[in-house]
């Protein structure tokens, strides 16, 4: 059986009965059927009574809170340029590993372009290559230069030009290279007095982070990436480091000076 509603022939009989409900009929028949919003499409029920709803994606990607390409080279410049940044990957030999050993060493031009980068094959029997620090592996030292053989190329690299890096006195003297290189044309960025934090140094990662706004050493290190960040950490501060040097240069010059007229003995004059 057929249910009553508008239209029907329960509707028609009704009406004959009642004229108000032949009214109410002829009325209803102007309006649009009532939709569930099931039946509406996508497009449909994206509207609402504050107007089309704006499609936002599932997940908001995060903003990138580094550059990479604030390390790449600016210049297609591969020469020996007046300042120089090293940085050197160490592993580690002795009975226990716990001694470090050059590993890696890379030099790069104040442009960010590599100038030299060899692996380094230590003297001593590698025990812990370090590789979740220093990113070298076995295979990495099996066609490595002879100590000796690096040791005379980055000496010869380095002389006369201003060396820029992090912690450069492990880099030079402590374990790695035993090389000195004067003061005067050293640019350390852990000892750099405005880059202290209640004097004590800082990691080059967050000097990194704090001044050229890049994330580095995140996992592995990378000496290219390291010295890049050290060399461009220098140049961003290379006015004002300059002239600290050149003043410290003077007193320095001034206080030797002082020193020397006073360790001279007096002179008795000469009786007539």
């Amino acid at each position: 059986m057929a249910k009553e509603g508008y239209g029907t022939t329960g509707d028609k009989a009704a009406a004959a009965r009642n004229p108000n409900w032949a009214s109410l009929l002829e009325k209803l028949k102007g309006r649009k059927p009532l939709v569930s919003s099931a039946s509406l499409d996508n497009e449909t029920r994206a509207t609402s009574a504050l107007g089309k709803r704006k499609e936002r994606p599932d997940t908001v990607p995060a903003a990138p809170l580094s550059n990479p390409s604030i390390l790449a080279p600016t210049s297609e410049d591969f020469s020996l340029t007046e300042a120089l940044a090293m940085d050197c990957e160490m592993v580690g030999v002795s009975f226990q590993g716990n001694k470090s050993a050059l590993g890696r060493v890379t030099l790069v031009n104040t442009w960010g372009n590599v100038v030299y980068d060899e692996y380094v094959r230590p003297i001593d029997y590698v025990v812990d290559f370090r590789t979740k620090i220093s990113g070298i592996r076995p295979r990495n030292l099996k066609k490595a230069k002879e100590f000796s053989t690096v040791q005379k190329s980055v000496a010869e690299a380095i002389k006369g030009r201003i060396l820029v890096g992090h912690a450069l006195h492990n880099d030079l003297k402590v374990v790695v290279l035993l090389l000195s290189h004067p003061r005067k044309d050293t640019r350390d960025t852990a000892e750099y007095q405005p880059f202290l934090r209640e004097g004590r140094r800082r990691a080059l990662r967050d000097l990194a982070a704090e001044i050229l706004g890049v994330k580095i050493q995140q996992k592995e290190h990378c000496s290219i990436e390291d010295a890049r960040a050290a060399m461009f950490i220098y140049k961003k501060h290379k006015k004002e480091w300059e002239k600290s040097i050149m003043k410290q240069f003077r007193i320095n010059k001034k206080h030797k000076n002082k020193h020397r007229k006073k360790s001279m003995p007096e002179q008795t004059p000469k009786a007539s």
